[in-house]
């Protein structure tokens, strides 16, 4: 092989290399889970949205709903940052539209709607669209002829900007503590991933978070995540499905997408969840 040749193809291997490494179109994650709270002929599909930050893909949000859409999701958890502090709330509403008739949808806050100072006009929003809005609150539901509990807390911030006096984690374990004599199946929406000990006092057997953006830049294999907001450099829950004693924990890597921050082996993605019986 000639010098030139060489550096064309490596000129190639160089630019296929970045186009995968910074690839921002949205990807479907999946993540399987038993139960013996289920029958063995029960399952149920959730999707999981979090940190949207009200970017827009395309004209009606066509290109996250039609992908959501084709899952057919019995379940839709929007676990915090739906709606952002910076950018118009335009993009979470034409997205809540979109999606209001796909499958009961249940929402928590994160940190940037409590930054916004206009979290109650946000909460207000999704009320409007039939959402669930759950604020350190649970509710009872039937799925797919499944009873489920599905609880959620809002960001901790919001204690500092509404002047609320309560500590928000004995609050949490407060309002939580009279489900361990429930056996439904229990759900928690928890924006931070970074509080999995808390969780973890609880009674709940899924909990789904976001926040973390996925460390932002990954290395395959190697690094799930550099950097999280809360959990500083080479986060423990970047990312994935975490898996403790008595609980699963599933981290969404967000669907945001800023250029001015790029995302490296880390596109956004849309979080497919199937739960299944053993029972």
């Amino acid at each position: 092989m000639d010098k030139k040749l060489k550096i064309i193809t490596l000129m190639l291997v160089f630019i296929s290399f970045c186009a995968v490494a910074l690839y921002n179109g949205l990807i479907t994650r999946r993540y399987h889970i038993i139960t013996d709270k289920f029958f063995s002929h029960q399952s149920i599909r959730i999707i999981l949205i979090t940190d949207l930050h009200s970017h827009i893909y395309g004209k009606d949000q066509h290109k996250i709903v039609t992908r959501m859409a084709k899952e057919k999701p019995d379940l839709i958890l929007l676990a915090g940052d739906i709606a952002d502090d910076q950018v118009p709330i335009e993009g979470t509403e034409i997205f809540l539209k979109e999606i209001q008739d796909m499958a009961p949808i249940y929402y928590v806050t994160g940190n940037h709607e409590i930054w916004s100072r206009q979290v109650d006009m946000i909460k207000s929003v999704f009320k409007q669209y039939g959402v669930h809005v759950l604020e350190h609150t649970y509710k009872k539901a039937v799925i797919n002829e499944i009873p489920l509990i599905i609880g959620g807390v809002d960001d901790p911030d919001i204690v500092r900007y509404q002047d609320l006096h309560y500590n928000w984690a004995q609050e949490m374990l407060n309002t939580f503590e009279e489900l361990k004599e429930e056996t439904a199946y229990q759900i928690l929406l928890s924006h931070r991933p970074e509080f999995i000990d808390l969780y973890k006092e609880t009674s709940f057997d899924l909990v789904v978070s976001g926040h973390s953006h996925g460390g932002q830049i990954r290395i395959p294999l190697l690094l799930n995540g550099l950097y999280a907001p809360n959990q500083g450099w080479f986060p423990k829950y970047a990312g994935g499905h975490y898996r403790h004693e008595g609980i699963n924990h599933v981290v969404s890597r967000g669907v945001s997408f800023n250029p001015r921050l790029p995302r490296i082996f880390n596109p956004p993605e849309i979080v497919v969840i199937e739960i299944k019986g053993d029972k």
